[in-house]
């Protein structure tokens, strides 16, 4: 069922999947928290075989698919959590790619019985200033001012989705999609506190997985995560970028549901 649900100062659209037939209900859900590169529609390859088994919630930060854009300051793991208080959910198995896995993990540190386990796709995490190295940001802020989307789209393509060949149609359309989101969030969004050295606190079971051909300085930062930790599982797709989900899908439904395993 899709919702609109309603967040300070604003409202994000949501959906959930309901309980599969034959399970009873009262499982743990899945909430799948999209990556800045791409809004939910980045799970639809995956979302078949996650809901045959498990409720699954999926939502669109504010500016991104169908929310719509910020008006006000917000906070990403805020929203997150008034997405799962709207679907009544206090405990759950929490998947985040990206930007996503920078929210989740706030998340598990913020209120760590919230969350039951995590799996982190390409994570993204706050207080890691060099996953955006300055003169990426030059090149992006250049662009956007000559309103360049399409370079914008080249750029990171190019950065971030070694494994495309030709035009990647579907991680330039998921791209393209986004763009206009970062510049309407930007000026509202408030960042979470750090998290990158307060990694060590986490106490949820953890699968974290490394695309190897994504840009460099995010597989460093993702190897010291997966360090920092304890007792994350990493699984590394030797054939994935920024965008496992579309690259390796299977992989990735796997690793979900090895973290949903692990959950306590």
């Amino acid at each position: 069922m899709d919702v609109m649900v309603s967040v300070k100062d604003g409202e994000v659209w949501s959906h959930d999947s309901g309980e599969p037939s034959g399970t009873g209900g009262g499982s743990l859900p899945l909430v799948l928290v999209h990556p800045g590169v791409g809004d939910s529609r980045i799970w639809d390859g995956i979302l078949p075989r996650l809901t045959e088994r498990h409720r699954v919630i999926r939502y669109d930060a504010r500016g991104y698919g169908r929310s719509p854009a910020p008006t006000a300051p917000f906070s990403l793991v805020e929203d997150l959590i008034v997405v799962l208080d709207h679907y009544g959910v206090g405990r759950a198995v929490l998947v985040g790619s990206s930007m996503g896995g920078a929210t989740v993990i706030s998340l598990a540190l913020r209120d760590p019985a919230r969350v039951a386990s995590l799996a982190l796709v390409v994570p993204g995490v706050t207080g890691a200033d060099e996953l955006l190295p300055p003169e990426f940001m030059a090149e992006v802020g250049r662009l956007a001012q000559a309103g360049d989307v399409d370079g914008i789209v080249t750029m990171v393509r190019r950065s971030s989705a070694a494994m495309g060949t030709g035009t990647d149609p579907e991680v330039t359309e998921l791209l393209k999609a986004v763009v206009p989101a970062w510049f309407a969030v930007h000026p509202h969004q408030v960042p979470d506190p750090p998290a990158y050295d307060r990694l060590g606190e986490l106490d949820v079971p953890c699968v974290l997985v490394i695309g190897e051909r994504d840009a460099p300085e995010v597989v460093r930062v993702n190897e010291t995560m997966a360090q920092r930790i304890p007792g994350c599982r990493v699984v590394r797709l030797a054939h994935s970028d920024h965008f496992p989900t579309v690259r390796d899908p299977d992989a990735v439904v796997e690793a979900v549901l090895e973290a949903y395993a692990e959950a306590r």
